[in-house]
């Protein structure tokens, strides 16, 4: 009978202490989540995703040790959005970053009533919808501006100088990615309509897509190429890099990604940058803030890039004056 009770004893006392680690684990609280939600691919974005970690590292928060992040890159399918944004709402994240994409962001406001949203959009956001305004957000949204309009007209402008005997410019949009493709169509045609030149607009939405506009090209014959700011775009840039080359095509894109893989020359936001401050933005609400008193940011850092190697390859001769402006120049 003494043994028995014994065993009694031993067997309740093993089971409390195989059950205190489970008790201490479920009163530990979760760590915040961050939803980045964008239809870059992963494989073409690891580098600015390696500065928004940096940008959430810096405003206290590592990945893995006090924050997670879940990642929803749609590979240029700008129609799974919503549905990758409704998955996040599901999961409860914190707060969900787009930055780089008013589709993102349009995504994550209709999906999200309440968690925090942090964009990076090129287009107006008042315009869009997603805030009241820039000093006064109001609402669950708030982020970074990087002016479309202003950089389009500038790109066109910076390409022009290059090419001054250029009169009848190619323009390649997304039709899925609507707003970006809308927003750059009309302000490419008025800077070049202010410029005297002429545009052709060309679309895409898939690898074959680019393959079929370059052969119309190729049979048309523009002076030069503009290729509109585009998640998609962006993960093809090797494609459309190559194709530019074969052709002898000079090109315009709004990224140095494009540059670094072969292109003639970019103007636009310093992307990295852009990740950066929404990383920091949204380390801010993890720490309280509401997305409401969070003021809309303009960026102030645009950055031109020419690839110097590439102007050779085309028989170009890039203009001094033009070439003691980049801010970066490859050869």
């Amino acid at each position: 009978m003494a043994i028995h009770i014994r065993r009694r004893k031993f067997i309740v006392t093993l089971s409390g202490a195989a059950a205190w680690p489970l008790a201490a684990r479920a009163q530990q609280p979760a760590i915040p989540v961050v939803g980045m939600l964008s239809p870059r691919s992963r494989g073409a974005s690891e580098h600015v995703l390696n500065v928004f970690r940096r940008g959430l590292n810096d405003a206290g928060y590592a990945e893995g040790q006090n924050v997670a992040i879940e990642y929803r890159l749609t590979e240029g399918r700008f129609d799974r959005l919503a549905e990758q944004a409704a998955d996040l709402v599901r999961r409860q994240v914190s707060v969900i970053a787009t930055p780089g994409s008013a589709a993102a962001a349009l995504a994550a406001k209709a999906a999200a009533q309440t968690i925090p949203i942090v964009f990076g959009v090129a287009e107006d956001p008042v315009k869009l919808g997603l805030v009241a305004s820039l000093a006064r957000p109001g609402g669950n949204v708030t982020g970074i501006n990087y002016f479309a309009a202003e950089v389009t007209a500038k790109r066109l402008g910076l390409l022009h100088e290059l090419l001054p005997a250029a009169a009848r410019i190619a323009v390649l949009v997304n039709p899925a990615n609507v707003t970006a493709a809308s927003s750059t169509r009309a302000d490419a045609e008025l800077a070049a309509r202010a410029d005297g030149l002429q545009t052709q607009l060309y679309e895409a939405s898939t690898s074959q897509d680019i393959e079929t506009a370059f052969a119309t090209l190729v049979r048309q014959r523009p002076d030069a190429l503009f290729v509109a700011p585009d998640a998609f775009f962006i993960s093809r840039r090797v494609q459309l890099t190559a194709l530019a080359a074969r052709h002898a095509l000079p090109a315009a894109y709004v990224d140095r990604e494009f540059v670094e893989a072969g292109g003639l020359m970019s103007y636009g936001t310093d992307v990295a940058d852009m990740y950066r401050q929404v990383a920091g933005y949204a380390g801010r609400i993890l720490k309280g803030a509401k997305p409401a008193d969070l003021p809309v940011v303009q960026a102030t850092k645009f950055e031109l890039v020419i690839n110097l190697q590439t102007a050779k390859l085309l028989g170009l001769e890039v203009p001094p004056m033009l070439l003691a402006r980049a801010d970066e120049v490859i050869e």
